[in-house]
């Protein structure tokens, strides 16, 4: 469903991202984990559609970026890192802002805004102004915006930012079932690597814009040559093994 060939941003002075290929199928949920700086957020923007690649490809759910932006838009339910929010809106009426951008039927969005809303434990806030909202209300709500018009792929940067702990286990039962019964292909970046491990079905690990591992745990632990060993130390070993790359 999302498929990256030889994708570069190159801003001049710094290579953000350097031929990065990869794969992931559909209803996979695919963990993007690095340091500050590796190229995370640059990748999921141009994978978005809000920067354009230096050089590469950008192909989801079969439809080349390039040549079709808006139709491989559609496809897609995007979070970044740092959203915005109109906040003199009550939440409902940010749900049909959204709802609208993706042609969402009324009798659809009526019926999908409530579910997502009552899933997300913000039902009782519905008509009440998002500035209103804590931080953590006001990330269930971004993200219950993007899934109003069913996207195949969900993109979502840093998820878990500001939510207390019974929000994050919400939200990672969200994504698990979205996955697992709806099909739904999920691309994560986050610095949590405990979510990465618990969520991800396959995780990569990019350094200074370059891929340098990606597997599931087992794989990457090979790759570390570690036996038993978290995701943490994973991570730590490769990243110390290719500091000078």
């Amino acid at each position: 469903m999302i498929k990256l060939s030889a994708l570069t941003k190159d801003y001049g002075t710094t290579l953000a991202v350097n031929n990065l290929n990869l794969n992931v199928a559909a209803g996979e949920i695919y963990g993007f984990i690095g340091p500050n700086g590796a190229g995370k957020t640059t990748t999921i923007r141009m994978m978005g559609g809000i920067l354009a690649p230096t050089s590469g490809k950008i192909v989801i759910g079969g439809v080349d970026m390039a040549t079709h932006p808006v139709q491989g838009k559609k496809m897609i339910g995007f979070v970044p890192d740092r959203p915005f929010l109109y906040e003199k809106l009550t939440g409902m009426e940010f749900l049909r802002f959204s709802g609208d951008l993706y042609n969402v039927e009324n009798k659809i969005f009526q019926q999908k805004a409530k579910f997502l809303l009552q899933q997300f434990a913000l039902w009782n806030w519905a008509d009440e102004l998002i500035e209103a909202y804590s931080h953590g209300m006001k990330q269930r709500l971004i993200i219950a915006s993007a899934l109003l018009h069913d996207p195949k792929i969900l993109i979502i940067d840093e998820p878990m930012v500001g939510l207390d702990p019974e929000a994050v286990h919400m939200v990672k039962d969200i994504l698990k079932d979205l996955s697992a019964n709806h099909h739904t292909t999920i691309f994560v970046s986050t610095h949590t690597l405990s979510l990465a491990e618990d969520l991800c079905h396959r995780i990569g690990l990019i350094h200074k814009g370059t891929l340098l591992a990606e597997g599931n745990l087992d794989e990457l632990k090979r790759i570390a040559k570690l036996g038993e060993a978290k995701l943490e130390e994973v991570f730590l070993t490769i990243i110390r093994e290719n500091t000078f790359i």
